[in-house]
């Protein structure tokens, strides 16, 4: 892999132009589908991407002030800010902002990850694939082994054995959990349906976990 030559947001820009080419033919019902980001749909997950590549750290300070340090009542606000009044202006407004390098506080590799897994809660209902390149979902999964900020991960897969089938991550010790990158990445992200895809003893435990 060539992570000592690609920085993050170039790779953030690659996931962001792949998400846009994937929902540039859906339909009404495809937009309004349940993702796998609980209580949102497809067409609101987008939303809500565009609003993270939409806020620098005193912006989202002021809405955190504003909402009272409510962080789930900022993510709504943020979202509906960004929705639009149709599927076609709210790809417009994530489009604009493929290029974007702002973002919250917090590493630029968290941001990837993010993209990364709201692009597949958008991808999975829809059934649409994409092969992430090894580098991005390695790079994330490498990230949540050992950070808890944004996504829980770490505490999600402690005392477990994380062992990638198609690339170099592997983590932790304990019974096995065994598949693809993507998969462990997104069950550690606490996507419950991609443990369907993974194999091993630690496999029920990761699921209750989720």
């Amino acid at each position: 892999m060539s992570r000592t030559k690609t920085g993050p947001w170039p790779l953030v820009h690659a996931e962001r132009t792949a998400l846009a080419c994937d929902l540039a033919g859906l339909d009404d019902e495809q937009w309004a589908a349940p993702s796998l980001c609980a209580g949102l749909t497809v067409r609101e997950v987008l939303a809500h991407m565009t609003a993270a590549a939409s806020l620098n750290p005193v912006r989202w300070m002021a809405g955190v002030i504003r909402c009272r340090f409510d962080f789930d009542k900022q993510v709504a606000m943020r979202l509906a800010e960004h929705l639009g009044s149709s599927p076609a202006e709210t790809l417009a407004g994530f489009q604009r902002v493929i290029t974007s390098t702002t973002a919250p506080p917090a590493p630029t590799v968290a941001w990837l990850g993010e993209v990364v897994v709201h692009s597949e809660d958008i991808r999975w209902p829809l059934g649409i694939k994409r092969e992430h390149p090894i580098e991005i979902v390695t790079r994330v999964a490498e990230y949540y082994q050992e950070s808890d900020q944004i996504v829980l991960a770490k505490g999600r897969v402690g005392g477990l054995r994380l062992v990638a089938t198609d690339g170099p991550f592997a983590t932790g010790s304990g019974p096995l959990v065994s598949g693809t990158t993507l998969a462990l990445l997104m069950a550690m992200s606490r996507r419950a349906a991609y443990c369907d895809e993974l194999t091993g003893a630690g496999v029920a435990t990761l699921r209750e976990r989720c």
